[in-house]
């Protein structure tokens, strides 16, 4: 879909193509026909709305299409044809179209990923605001007594007062927005039986809880796509690379793919490097699985926290540890989340 803009920057709205429009005029053209077009803010209805119309789509990953060093002239035009030329030879980076679920859960995990954000910025701006009046909390924050510490404080400008007291708001109604997304989501992960099996084996691993199982499994959405092998790849936990002959040079991670699951995997990593103890709360969470799963998922415990204490006698930095066990991490996720239900059952 495009507009024409005029040199303001406004789109015409005479100038704006519903879906159905564009399905006709395709429909149109004389048979057969191909459609491509990039990923963009538009999301996916054209595409579904295309395959529902019997036309083959394929929604192309701009940041995989390689541009040549020395094609300085961009146009939509250009574009087009490029697309049209690379989807003739097959050589268009497609991207997976989700469905309507897939998509409504992923709105609803980036919404809470969204409010995460908000909140983390609300509590900065309030401890700003506190330390410019000299007031530190010398303890762990945003806890019960670190809120009455904070409601405890009365200024005598009314200035501050005001500015305290919204900062203050913020940080209480956005923390109420989070818990609310969080509960939406958990009863999401039970009553979706798309769901429901995946997140209930992802949350027998240490550090895999119900928001982060179904935030990886929203993000991933089909994990039989990958392999324990390529999943790493495809999250951008895999080292970026500059060979050449027989010279090989290995960079930092190349950080690719869906930063929200490799946000997930590294924050799970890191609690894989205290000894592997039993643990109440992963306990119930692995109640009602079947042995096979259980099994596995104390196999990975044992494996990532050996790969930890293998990484520490080699003197690497936390940060760079913490990202090789979030990469073996990714594989054992998709171990469990593959795992076959009737096997599983067994």
């Amino acid at each position: 879909m495009r507009h024409r803009r005029d040199r303001s920057g406004d789109s015409h709205p005479a100038d704006r193509c519903t879906d159905e429009q564009i399905v006709a005029w395709i429909l149109a053209q004389p048979a057969p026909v191909v459609a491509c077009y990039e990923a963009g803010p538009t999301g996916f209805g054209l595409a579904r709305a295309l395959l529902a119309a019997g036309v083959r789509c394929e929604v192309v990953a701009p940041s995989k299409l390689e541009r040549p060093a020395g094609d300085k002239v961009k146009t939509d035009r250009r574009d087009a044809e490029r697309l049209a030329r690379l989807l003739r030879i097959g050589e268009l980076p497609a991207v997976r179209v989700p469905t309507e679920a897939e998509e409504a859960a992923r709105d609803l995990v980036r919404a809470r990923e969204d409010c995460r954000t908000d909140l983390m910025r609300a509590r900065h701006r309030l401890s700003k605001l506190l330390l410019l009046q000299g007031l530190v909390w010398e303890h762990t924050a945003w806890t019960g007594a670190h809120t009455d510490w904070l409601r405890s404080h009365r200024f005598e400008r009314r200035g501050v007062q005001l500015a305290f007291d919204e900062a203050l708001d913020t940080v209480f109604s956005v923390h109420a927005r989070r818990d609310r997304l969080d509960a939406a989501i958990t009863e999401m992960a039970a009553a979706d039986p798309a769901l429901a099996g995946p997140v209930g084996r992802l949350c027998c691993l240490r550090g895999v809880s119900t928001l982060t199982a179904t935030g990886l499994c929203v993000e991933v959405a089909d994990w039989h796509r990958f392999t324990g092998a390529t999943i790493g790849a495809y999250l951008g936990l895999v080292p970026s690379e500059f060979s050449s002959g027989q010279r090989r040079v290995q960079a930092g991670i190349t950080k690719t793919g869906n930063a929200h699951a490799r946000r997930l995997l590294v924050e799970a990593a890191w609690h894989h490097r205290r000894p592997l103890r039993a643990s109440r709360p992963r306990a119930r969470r692995a109640d009602g699985q079947p042995a096979v799963v259980r099994a596995r998922a104390e196999a990975g415990n044992r494996r990532l926290h050996q790969r930890w204490c293998r990484l520490e006698q080699r003197n690497k930095r936390p940060t760079v540890s913490v990202v090789a066990v979030a990469r073996e991490l990714a594989g054992w996720c998709w171990s469990l989340a593959t795992l076959d239900q009737h096997a599983a059952a067994a």
